[in-house]
C-alpha cells in the first residue's frame, strides 16, 4: 500500500507548493478612546455570536516584593460587583442573555472574556466598563477579606496540598534572583496576602487598571462602526488614570547548576530541569520551542521513545518553553518509574541534549514540529473567542494585533542547524535541577554537587 501512496503524496506536495498559499490574517480595526483605551474590532459573520476580550496589562510581574498576589486577587474581586452592578449581578446578567465568562492571570496580564449572542454584545461592554471605571465605588474591606480567604484556599489546593504542587514555587525562587518580578508565583505568598492592607489593594487598582493600560477586543458577528460607537458609549466616561511604562525584558543567567530536593506525599520521584532563556517573542524563542518538541513532544520524540518505550525507566516526560515578557524558562520534566532514581533520568536527558548539540535533528523531526505549529495556529482560528484572545496577545506582545503570518514565519524559517546552535547556547550547565521524591526517600534524588 505504501508503494502506491508515496507517488500520490509527492504529487500532492508539488501541486500545493505550486500554488501561492494565502496569507494568514485576522482582519481588524483599531482605535483609541481619548482616555487611552485601545479597542480592536474583528468582524466574523459566520455565526451570530460575539466575544468581548479584555486584557489589563498587569500581572504578578508588576507587583513588588512584600506585596505579591494582588493581580490574581483582583481577578476575583472584579466579579464582586461595581457601582452599577450588584454583587452576583455580573454572572447573573450574562447568563440571562445566554452568555458565559471567565478570567485568568499570569505574570504579564490579567484577562477577562465574555461570550454572548451577537445581539447582546453591549451587555459585556457595559459590565466591563462599569468594573473598570467604578469598581472602587462598591469595593469594601469586607469584600477584599472574603476574596483574600478564597485565594489563600486556592493556594493551598493548588500548591501546598497538591502532589508535586510545590515544584513551581521552588523553581521560581531558584531560577530568578531575589526581587526579580518572576521570582514569586502569580498567586502570591500567604504572608503577603495576609499583610496587605485595604489601602494597598486600592492603590494597586488605581495604578494598573485604568483604560490607558487596557486593550479590549470585540469580535464576532458585529459591525466595526457600531462597535466603535458602543465602546465610546460605555467606556468613554471612564477616567483616564495614570500612564504606565511598558514592560522591559529582564533576562537572567545561572553560572552553574542549582540542585534542590523536596520530599512530598507522592508515589514516584520526579525530576525538573529548568534553564533560563530569552523572553517570549524574542529571536531564539521559536527555535527553543522546536528543541522542546524534538526532545519530548509526543510518543515519537527522542526522550519519550528512549525513556518511556525503549528503556521503560520513566512514566512520562515532557519539555516546553514557559515564555514571559521579561524572561522565559526551558523545562524538561521526567517522572521516574518505581525502582528508578533521578540521577539515571538526569544522565539520560543530558545524553540526548548532548546529541542535539553535536548533531542537528533530522529534517523529518523539524518538519514534524513545523507542521504541528502551523496546524495549531489554524486550530486557534476556528473559534471567534480564540481569535479575540490572539489579537489581544499579539497586540500586547508585539504591538501588532495581526502578527499571525509573522508568527508562523518564525517557525517555518528554522533550519536543523539553528536548533543545534540554540542547544549549545542555552542548554548548558547553568540550570535548576529539582528532585521531588516520596517522603523518606531522598536516596532517589540527584546527589549533592561536590565543590
Amino acid at each position: 500500500m505504501s508503494r502506491h501512496l508515496a507517488p500520490l503524496l509527492l504529487l500532492f506536495g508539488a501541486a500545493a507548493s505550486a500554488q501561492q498559499a494565502p496569507r494568514l490574517a485576522i482582519p481588524y480595526e483599531l482605535f483609541r478612546l481619548p482616555n487611552g483605551l485601545t479597542v480592536i474590532v474583528h468582524e466574523d459573520h459566520s455565526a451570530p455570536i460575539a466575544t468581548v476580550n479584555t486584557w489589563y496589562h498587569v500581572g504578578s510581574g508588576r507587583e513588588t516584593p512584600g506585596r505579591t498576589g494582588f493581580a490574581h486577587l483582583f481577578e476575583h474581586i472584579m466579579f464582586e460587583g461595581s457601582k452599577n452592578v450588584p454583587e452576583g449581578g455580573f454572572d447573573r446578567w450574562l447568563e440571562a442573555v445566554g452568555g458565559n465568562n471567565n478570567g485568568s492571570t499570569n505574570n504579564d496580564r490579567t484577562n477577562y472574556y465574555e461570550d454572548v449572542p451577537a445581539n447582546a454584545v453591549e451587555v459585556p461592554l457595559f459590565l466591563e466598563s462599569d468594573r473598570m471605571g467604578f469598581l472602587l465605588d462598591a469595593m469594601s474591606p469586607a469584600k477584599v477579606d472574603g476574596q483574600r480567604d478564597v485565594v489563600k484556599n486556592e493556594r493551598r489546593q493548588s500548591y501546598e496540598n497538591q502532589p508535586y504542587g510545590m515544584a513551581e514555587l521552588l523553581l521560581l525562587e531558584a531560577l530568578y534572583p531575589k526581587g526579580h518580578p518572576y521570582s514569586w508565583p502569580t498567586i502570591g505568598s500567604m504572608e503577603d496576602l495576609s499583610a496587605a492592607s485595604y489601602e494597598d489593594v486600592v492603590g494597586f487598582f488605581k495604578t494598573w487598571y485604568g483604560p490607558a493600560n487596557t486593550s479590549v477586543v470585540i469580535a464576532g458577528d458585529v459591525d466595526a462602526q457600531a462597535m466603535r460607537a458602543a465602546a465610546e458609549k460605555w467606556f468613554g466616561e471612564v477616567p483616564k488614570g495614570r500612564p504606565v511604562e511598558p514592560l522591559v525584558p529582564k533576562p537572567v543567567s545561572l553560572a552553574a547548576e542549582k540542585r534542590l530536593v523536596h520530599e512530598d506525599q507522592v508515589q514516584l520521584a520526579r525530576l525538573y530541569l529548568q534553564w533560563p532563556v530569552p523572553a517570549a517573542y524574542s529571536a531564539p524563542e521559536a527555535g527553543l520551542e522546536a528543541l522542546a518538541s524534538v526532545l519530548a513532544d509526543g510518543k515519537n520524540s527522542r526522550l519519550y521513545k528512549r525513556l518511556v518505550y525503549e528503556l521503560q525507566v520513566a512514566q512520562d516526560v515532557t519539555a516546553y518553553v514557559d515564555g514571559g515578557a521579561l524572561a522565559s524558562a526551558f523545562n524538561v520534566v521526567v517522572t521516574a518509574r518505581a525502582g528508578h532514581g533521578l540521577e539515571e533520568m538526569r544522565r539520560l536527558v543530558d545524553e540526548e541534549i548532548l546529541r542535539l548539540k553535536a548533531e542537528p535533528p533530522s529534517e523529518r523531526e523539524l518538519t514534524r514540529f513545523k507542521n504541528q505549529a502551523e496546524s495549531g495556529m489554524y486550530n486557534r482560528l476556528e473559534r471567534v473567542a480564540n481569535k479575540a484572545n490572539l489579537l489581544n496577545e499579539y497586540y500586547t506582545s508585539t504591538g501588532d494585533p495581526d502578527f499571525l503570518a509573522e508568527d508562523l514565519a518564525r517557525y517555518q524559517a528554522l533550519a536543523p542547524g539553528d536548533l543545534t546552535a540554540l542547544a549549545a547556547s542555552y542548554l548548558g550547565e547553568g540550570r535548576v535541577a529539582l528532585s521531588i521524591v516520596p517522603a523518606g526517600k531522598r536516596d532517589l534524588a540527584l546527589p549533592e554537587v561536590t565543590q
